[in-house]
């Protein structure tokens, strides 16, 4: 069969030869193969090591957790998701990758037909974008997809979208880089954009410290709520289930979002909680009724930096001493039953972040992706000093 592809600047219609399993080779030498051997996964780990080398801003990933997510053993998301990798190797050197994945789940809930692009990264280079760009949309095509969009991970808590602005920002851990030169090889592919998230840089002042304390003391007194915080991670571990089904209430209405199941809490919660301090998390309860939750963590965007993709044999030092001496906050995950977003559980767990930053000296907050649609939760930084600098997008095409 023959794929055919039409060119945006030009009427030329280019047809790719293409097999099911087979190779797409482009010109220039750059020939696109399915991830396979060991080689390939670690060529495919590898390459953003390369691209953004000596980049002052880009956030090294944990190898070994990169892996591990390739992998049905450790991703519980691939029983319901389909997931294909590829690499591009130009004059035979890695030179791009890109995933493919089919959320069916997803598909189920919204009823559509749309396959996902992710993990793309590509040295500026056109010839090779495009070949990585073929081989993923002849796939998600031959699956019987109608649409395409990207980036996305198996589930929202995987990294989402491609930076557009804020390229001179550290990003948390739990947000992405990439160079500007992405959006312009994505767009002139025929995507558009679908949705965007926005992200925050807070400073915390003594008067909105003040205010915050006294709306905990009035939403204690008129609704009954209670703040739970803890000492030790051990004893936040089996809270994980009421943690997923208070995120599973609360994101049912956000965009790409599915319920967590079991085996998907316990893989995040093995996952992230490894690098929780529990004294930056807080619950609000009524009774024995959990009603939100607020995780934040110690910034640890500078000790990946350091730790440079591996957690030994020095790696794990640098994010502990990142955890127990933080000069930022990052807002990690946050959650709130619906019922409740009108009552001030969002203002009673602020309130605790900024009372214990304040005592550990900290002033500054970076909030993680937050989707340029959801006003109420942006609303809450208005009684913060804030800027508004990156901004990430999803972009969209049909098939």
């Amino acid at each position: 069969m023959f794929y055919q592809r039409h060119l945006k600047t030009t009427s030329q219609i280019i047809e790719i030869p293409y097999v099911c399993g087979l190779n797409i080779t482009h010109p220039m030498s750059v020939t696109v193969k399915a991830v396979r051997s060991n080689k390939e996964k670690k060529d495919f780990v590898n390459l953003p090591f390369k691209i953004y080398k000596d980049n002052p801003y880009w956030i090294p990933p944990l190898k070994g957790d990169e892996k591990k997510a390739m992998d049905p053993k450790h991703n519980s998301a691939m029983r319901f998701c389909d997931a294909e990798y590829w690499i591009a190797y130009k004059d035979g050197r890695p030179a791009g990758r890109i995933a493919g994945i089919i959320n069916h789940k997803h598909n189920e809930k919204v009823g559509e037909k749309t396959g996902r692009f992710s993990k793309l990264e590509f040295f500026d280079d056109k010839e090779v974008f495009e070949a990585l760009m073929d081989k993923a949309v002849v796939w998600l095509n031959e699956k019987g997809m109608t649409k395409v969009h990207g980036p996305l991970g198996f589930t929202n808590l995987d990294n989402q979208g491609s930076l557009i602005e804020g390229f001179d920002f550290l990003p948390s851990v739990a947000s992405v880089y990439h160079h500007p030169y992405y959006q312009k090889h994505i767009e002139a592919y025929g995507f558009e954009k679908e949705i965007d998230w926005v992200e925050f840089r807070l400073h915390i002042g003594q008067k909105n410290i003040e205010k915050a304390n006294r709306g905990t003391e009035l939403l204690k007194k008129r609704f009954g709520f209670e703040l739970v915080n803890f000492k030790k991670t051990s004893e936040i571990i089996p809270h994980s289930a009421t943690i997923f089904d208070v995120l599973n209430q609360a994101f049912a209405r956000l965009p790409f979002v599915i319920p967590f199941d079991k085996e998907m809490w316990d893989m995040y919660t093995k996952k992230y909680f490894k690098v929780i301090n529990p004294k930056y998390v807080y619950f609000v309860k009524k009774d024995s009724k959990i009603l939100g939750f607020m995780i934040t963590v110690p910034s640890c965007s500078e000790a990946m930096q350091k730790a440079n993709g591996k957690l030994f044999p020095f790696g794990f030092y640098h994010i502990m001493q990142a955890m127990k001496h933080p000069k930022v906050i990052d807002f990690f995950l946050s959650a709130v039953i619906p019922e409740y977003e009108h009552q001030g559980v969002a203002v009673m767990l602020y309130a605790a972040v900024q009372n214990q930053m304040q005592k550990d000296g900290i002033d500054t907050i970076e909030t993680t992706g937050i989707f340029e649609t959801n006003q109420h939760a942006i609303s809450n930084w208005k009684n913060f000093e804030h800027i508004q600098h990156k901004r990430r997008r999803c972009f969209i095409k049909k098939l």
